[in-house]
């Protein structure tokens, strides 16, 4: 398998409205054991929008090592008043590293707020991070700079090759904290042993 290396294709970006649009929007794509791309190996990436314009999506079990939140926050000239906790920044994918996106509870809603259907929310402007950093954020965040992006048709086809699993979104899993133990959830919640998961498996 080798179409996930041409995930720089931005493909569509999520609008400011609700997001009906159907498709695997809101679920999990999870790597098979034949990922041969490293940078999505043993990945699971929480789809932001999908549709025939392509597909958007964001990596949810890997950090920026190189990064820390406040750090960020200091690159954005955003003072932390010392209320909020600092919190992981995450890859998201390879395509426009410096572009940041944070996935939340729907506590938090803002002007250009994007809300799945399972009710997870999307912000992608610099004032969720303001209030992040003053104790207004959401409850549930998770934070990512870069995203993986699927031009026309083009994740429909990776899933066919049996790249990807896909398993419905779930916010407990989403929002955990403990990235090492995430792909194995995932693939737990289609009801069988991580283990016996082989390349030959097919779309959940």
């Amino acid at each position: 398998m080798s179409k996930s290396t041409q995930t720089n294709d931005a493909g569509p970006m999520p609008e400011k409205t609700h997001n009906h649009s159907g498709y695997l929007t809101g679920q999990f794509l999870v790597a098979m054991p034949s990922m041969n791309d490293p940078r999505f190996q043993r990945t699971v990436i929480f789809v932001c929008v999908h549709n025939a314009e392509g597909a958007m999506g964001l990596v949810v079990n890997r950090h920026v090592e190189s990064l820390t939140f406040d750090e960020l926050l200091e690159q954005l000239d955003i003072s932390r008043a010392g209320i909020g906790d600092p919190i992981s920044v995450h890859f998201g994918g390879p395509v426009e590293s410096g572009r940041g996106f944070v996935l939340h509870s729907t506590d938090y809603m803002r002007e250009g707020t994007v809300v799945m259907d399972n009710g997870i929310g999307l912000t992608a402007t610099v004032d969720i991070l303001r209030d992040i950093a003053e104790g207004a954020g959401p409850q549930e965040t998770l934070l990512a700079l870069g995203y993986a992006g699927w031009g026309p048709g083009q994740l429909d086809s990776e899933i066919q090759e049996n790249a990807w699993l896909t398993v419905p979104g779930d916010a407990s899993l989403l929002f955990d904290s403990s990235l090492e133990e995430k792909w194995d959830r995932a693939v737990a919640l289609l009801g069988f042993d991580p283990n016996l998961l082989s390349s030959d498996s097919g779309r959940a």
